[in-house]
């Protein structure tokens, strides 16, 4: 497997725990005994959570980084967490949050930053 397919899949496995830790939260309170936690509950189960998205953040960075071998400048490192970042966002928010929409701007927003990985790499 290449090094760069390898920080992508890294990275989607990544931001699928952020997406996780970050919005997850948001649904628990449906949940009888998470709310009673109070916010340092929540907090603190978030970071647990959190801990895995680094467990591959971490090494996608590494592998992915130019001058640790890997085939991406920082910038360009940034930018495609970034792109993977917001698509794990959109399909977690349909999944997990049904009653969101996404209009036509949205999409047009998500085809700009495509355009932002295409220039980042020129």
């Amino acid at each position: 497997m290449s090094r760069a397919l390898l920080t992508i899949i890294l990275l989607v496995v990544s931001n699928s725990f952020m997406a996780l830790a970050w919005y997850g939260q948001l649904k628990w309170k449906t949940n009888t005994i998470i709310p009673k936690w109070g916010l340092f509950g929540i907090i603190l189960i978030s970071w647990c959570i959190a801990f895995f998205e680094y467990c591959f953040m971490i090494p996608a960075n590494r592998v992915g980084f130019k001058d640790l071998g890997g085939p991406f400048s920082l910038v360009q490192l940034k930018v495609i967490q970034e792109v993977v970042s917001i698509a794990i966002f959109v399909i977690f928010t349909l999944v997990f949050f049904r009653t969101q929409s996404f209009n036509y701007n949205h999409l047009i927003a998500f085809f700009l930053l495509i355009g932002a990985v295409y220039f980042v790499f020129k």
